[in-house]
């Protein structure tokens, strides 16, 4: 069956993936070409937001969750080369990809990673297994980049509200999915979710913004990716990207 993580892997120029993947994948690059580059405008989002939240915000800890297959500037990379000392849990319920995950996220050996198999469906057991490594008595970077879109929109808002909950004061939210702003694009993921599992919902930019209700959010607020500080290194392809992203603080 083809699996969102490698199809994704495949978009991204990796090479963990099956011939089963590449079918789904090149389907979708039919209706909609771009889907590559939205691809890597999420990747260098991720990047640039956590280079700010270990720079600028001084953020030491990350649960990134819906982890993917490992590719370039990974999480724990480019966070432990701002700040050696940070430790990253990642979260994923794939075994293939827990297996590279072990064998390639390797840390800094002034910080820690670790790799948790769980299923956002059921945050609890995420936030049992992350305290091994992180201190949920200082602020936490909790990581949904393109895994929300997997769940039902009220279950994605309760996912977020919960995991938030157990995080304290000055923990940050950093979102980015695909928008349903492109016709091209609800067609290709329409294709796209009559092979692959899990599907994946596009939502409207003000429906990915209602996550951070509650939050304070960081200047440019929820935006196409590219314009997320683009100051704060590559920002991907910037054209016909119809995804958006945005970071917030819990007060």
């Amino acid at each position: 069956m083809p699996h969102t993580a490698r199809v994704w892997n495949y978009w991204l120029g990796g090479k963990d993936h099956f011939e089963v993947d590449r079918q789904v994948g090149d389907q979708t690059v039919a209706v909609f070409p771009q889907i590559r580059e939205n691809a890597l405008s999420q990747r260098a989002f991720l990047a640039r937001a956590v280079r700010y939240l270990a720079g600028e915000a001084g953020i030491r800890q990350f649960l990134d969750i819906g982890t993917g297959l490992p590719t370039a500037n990974n999480t724990h990379e480019v966070a432990q080369s701002v700040a050696p000392e940070c430790r990253i849990v990642y979260v994923d319920n794939d075994p293939l990809v827990l297996v590279h995950a072990r064998a390639l996220l390797t840390s800094n050996p002034l910080g820690a990673t670790d790799y948790i198999d769980a299923d956002l469906h059921d945050p609890d057991p995420i936030l049992r297994e992350a305290v091994r490594t992180l201190d949920f008595e200082k602020p936490v970077a909790l990581m949904l980049l393109g895994i929300l879109a997997h769940l039902p929109y009220d279950d994605a808002r309760a996912v977020v509200r919960r995991l938030l909950a157990e995080l304290p004061s000055g923990s940050y939210l950093v979102v980015a999915d695909g928008a349903n702003t492109n016709e091209a694009l609800v067609e290709g993921i329409r294709r796209y979710n009559e092979h692959a599992d899990p599907p994946y919902e596009l939502r409207s930019p003000e429906q990915i913004a209602s996550y951070f209700e509650g939050l304070e959010l960081i200047p440019p607020g929820v935006v196409p990716m590219p314009h997320w500080r683009p100051d704060l290194g590559e920002t991907g392809p910037v054209t016909a990207v119809d995804g958006v992203g945005g970071v917030g603080r819990k007060p």
